[in-house]
């Protein structure tokens, strides 16, 4: 059997992840594994996670970051282990996202003690940087400013959604950049993995060239990832298109 790939679709909340998996389903030849937000929406069939988490989030922080880590793991390795008719995943969002961006920047907003910190942090490392948990052929990162982000969450009125502020979306914004663009995160298990950077600032929802010009780069990173192997030293394929 052929080797399986695993990219993931990064980036902050409103920067059109959703809508970017849409069009990959609809003209490549990958397997899409979504992100389980039904299952933190319905925890125990009538438990919305996600709704306590932003509605109290101090107090489910940890709680949450614990559970997202744990289901994002099992619909990652239930979706892989069934038969597929190809052989490229794409995966929306990571636990290395939470790790660095969501869960990092709840500890620094005060909504994580010490202590749960220190906790997640040693069983994220013992699970994830040591192969424990299926490892990353490359990151898709959507790049979008705070501003529109905030725009857009404000546009589409998710119920869950409704408290999230510009300075929560600007914190989770220097993070990603941190994380993907500066490398500023050291992470043993994430040496030598590429990065594409799309620039989404301009809705592409209704632009088919826009739409187009992303299929496109995403193609290429693809290809060049099939040529390399992971042999090369990781870089930035960072294409503002």
């Amino acid at each position: 059997m052929q080797e399986k790939k695993l990219i993931v679709l990064e980036g902050n909340i409103g920067a059109g992840k959703s809508t970017l998996l849409r069009l990959i389903q609809q003209h490549l030849p990958v397997s899409i594994i979504a992100e389980p937000t039904d299952k933190w929406q319905q925890v125990a069939h009538d438990e919305n996670l996600l709704d306590l988490f932003y509605k109290d989030t101090p107090r489910w922080a940890y709680t949450f970051q614990s559970y997202a880590f744990l289901t994002r793991i099992q619909s990652i390795m239930d979706h892989m282990a069934k038969a597929h008719t190809h052989d490229t995943f794409i995966l929306e969002r990571s636990v290395y996202c939470d790790r660095f961006c969501f869960a990092k920047n709840c500890y620094e907003a005060g909504f994580m003690t010490p202590l749960e910190w220190n906790i997640y942090k040693d069983w994220f490392a013992w699970l994830v940087e040591s192969n424990h948990a299926p490892k990353p052929s490359g990151f898709i990162y959507l790049r979008v400013e705070p501003e529109i982000a905030y725009q857009r969450i404000q546009k589409r009125s998710r119920s869950e959604e409704t408290n999230i502020s510009k300075s929560y979306l600007q914190a989770l914004h220097d993070k990603h950049d941190d994380w993907l663009i500066h490398q500023k995160e050291p992470c043993s298990s994430l040496k030598r993995i590429p990065v594409l950077n799309l620039n989404c600032n301009d809705e592409f929802e209704q632009s088919i060239q826009r739409q187009e010009e992303h299929l496109a780069q995403i193609i290429t990173f693809i290809e060049q990832m099939d040529k390399e192997h992971q042999q090369a030293p990781s870089q930035h394929c960072a294409t503002s298109i």
